[in-house]
């Protein structure tokens, strides 16, 4: 039987290389499980491409009510698809229902569904809009995610800043006043 920290080919492995190509010794106490918790980490960091997108936003109810429902500020962890570092923030989700809504639950499963991939801020935002529109059918749908980037924060150009992206769609694209109402609740 092979012993687990022989060279093999494996993530694990991947990781222990560089761990010894940043300088340090993948065999020390402190590192000695390193690769196992990185990639177990970011195997937890990327569960989303496991995610079932219909499924999550299938469970509606017939109510009827054609008002603005935003559930503001909902919590996010991503990884940046260019440097595989975190970044971090919020989403928030509005719709105007047409024919049904959705349990607020599942607008936060929808935005860990596409959070928890490789990502870029923009993409995140159309797609959880998009699906929104697509599952939903609303008459209106809104997605602003804002996200603090540690690409940017700690190599590169090591400056902070919040980066704000939306996607909009149906009446709030095409209705100024529906618009602005939900970016006014959004903010």
């Amino acid at each position: 039987m092979k012993n687990n920290r022989e060279k093999d080919g494996t993530p694990t492995e991947g990781i222990r290389q560089l761990i010894e190509y940043i300088g340090d010794d993948p065999t020390r106490d402190g590192l000695l499980d390193t690769p196992e918790r990185v990639l177990k980490a970011y195997k937890e960091m990327t569960e989303g491409y496991k995610a079932d997108i219909k499924k999550i936003l299938s469970i509606s109810f017939a109510v009827d009510f054609d008002e603005l429902v935003v559930l503001k500020n909902i919590p996010f962890v991503s990884l940046c698809e260019h440097h595989l570092l975190p970044f971090t923030g919020t989403a928030s989700v509005g719709y105007i229902p047409q024919k049904k809504i959705v349990g607020l639950s599942k607008l936060a499963r929808l935005v860990d569904a596409y959070a928890k991939r490789l990502q870029v801020q923009e993409r995140l935002t159309k797609q959880i809009a998009d699906a929104m529109l697509e599952n939903i059918e609303p008459l209106g749908c809104g997605v602003v995610v804002k996200g603090n980037h540690s690409c940017m924060s700690c190599r590169g150009i090591k400056k902070q800043g919040e980066m704000i992206t939306s996607s909009l769609h149906g009446v709030f694209r095409t209705d100024a006043r529906a618009r602005s109402e939900f970016l006014t609740l959004a903010d």
